[in-house]
């Protein structure tokens, strides 16, 4: 398989002769980002993981075509076209007025997400309705994380399903069978934005957005540009570790991208092993944990949201400078409740569903229950996990809530 290395065609052999990768910039956007005096080293290597090219992880995962990647020294795992660009991402220069929303995946970085925006925006109810929270936040990292061959596969199916014409449907098919993708690529993201909205920014596109920006993540905190926490604010969520992987099991099974076959105890124990997407997790965590104590980062835990929806939310207004009315408060509480969001369209994803990202087996905001793993985990299991968890927590100050007697 090749990697890009400063516009070169770099070759990585699968067979065992893995290569380090130094990633270097793959586009215009990295020299003249706003705020950005000079091009910033991103220190990470990225590894081909040999054991994701085959065998049983691959019957497990079939689109990874390409397998997963790690970096050193951080042992950070995602997919190639991400380590192509991750130099370019951790060079997008924030703002004093910029949002970061950072979590590992399905900690409830939507849900605060939304909660974000809605207090940075004077909890403008109205435009949360008929904007998707894509386009009103940008997911930072989303335009890099598909293979190439995947990324094709859905914007054709975007266009094809949104327009809804035998004839788009055969001008797509030409233009696959004639190799025209990557040249009208540009043209393409163009259509994809005028139907969808422009819900997959490039690094570019984030750049110009007018502020404050909410922008969402998934990176650890090393990943994002170094400057980030001294320039902007950052709120930072996590969840206990069981039920983030019931969670992320079934978001595996959700995303074609993913398109996990295998049951749950495999699943988790690729998560503790640290072979899944975005991996590992606790140092994930941790990185943020011990910078909680910085003026502009703040720490909620996802459980605490469930206990006092609106006590939360009254703390993250005040991190950010904003006051909510009482009206606002009852408003934005209610709006947020996890049986309210999960319906509200702007928010599930369900459009994801249209355009083929997802299947139509389940939904992307599920229970959100605090506990629901113990649906899930057999005695066996949870041993496990019980002693995963003690093992990466010992000689940390780091502790999780796993049940709770009420929640909203």
């Amino acid at each position: 398989m090749a990697f890009l290395m400063n516009g070169r065609s770099q070759s990585i052999k699968s067979s065992g002769e893995l290569a380090f990768l130094q990633i270097a910039s793959l586009s215009n956007f990295s020299a003249n980002m706003s705020g950005a005096k000079e091009r910033l080293q991103l220190q990470e290597k990225f590894e081909i993981m040999p054991e994701t090219l085959g065998g049983q992880f691959r019957k497990d995962f079939p689109p990874y075509l390409d397998g997963l990647v790690r970096s050193e020294p951080h042992h950070y795992v995602t997919t190639p076209e991400f380590a192509k660009n991750a130099e370019d991402i951790y060079n997008l220069a924030p703002r004093p007025d910029d949002i970061y929303v950072s979590t590992f995946p399905k900690c409830g970085t939507t849900w605060v997400q939304e909660l974000v925006w809605m207090v940075v925006n004077q909890c403008d109810f109205e435009k949360s309705k008929k904007e998707q929270l894509s386009i009103r936040s940008p997911f930072l990292e989303m335009n890099y994380m598909l293979p190439l061959k995947l990324a094709e596969k859905f914007e054709r199916e975007a266009i094809c399903r949104k327009a809804n014409s035998p004839l788009v449907d055969k001008i797509m098919e030409l233009i696959c069978y004639w190799n025209l993708m990557d040249w009208l690529r540009p043209f393409i993201r163009k259509a994809i934005s005028f139907v969808l909205g422009d819900c997959l920014r490039d690094l570019e596109q984030i750049d110009q957005m007018a502020g404050p920006r909410v922008i969402k993540s998934h990176l650890p905190l090393y990943l994002l540009n170094p400057s980030v926490l001294n320039t902007s604010k950052v709120v930072y969520v996590a969840r206990n570790p069981k039920d983030v992987i019931v969670s992320y099991y079934h978001y595996h099974r959700l995303l074609e991208f993913h398109h996990y076959t295998g049951n749950l105890e495999a699943f988790a124990d690729y998560f503790m092993t640290d072979r899944v997407y975005s991996a590992p997790f606790f140092p994930h965590l941790l990185d943020a944990w011990n910078k909680r104590h910085h003026p502009n980062l703040h720490f909620v835990f996802y459980e605490d949201l469930k206990k006092d929806l609106r006590g939360e939310i009254q703390k993250i207004a005040k991190f950010l400078g904003k006051t909510l009315t009482e009206d606002q408060l009852v408003k934005l509480t209610e709006h947020l409740r996890f049986d309210n969001f999960a319906k509200n369209e702007t928010v599930n994803c369900e459009i994801g569903k249209e355009i083929g990202l997802m299947n139509n087996s389940g939904n992307f905001i599920r229970k959100g229950k605090t506990g629901d793993w113990k649906n899930h985990f057999s005695p066996e299991l949870n041993e496990r996990i019980d002693k995963w968890m003690q093992t990466n927590l010992e000689g940390t100050d780091l502790r999780f809530i796993t049940e709770l007697e009420q929640q909203d």
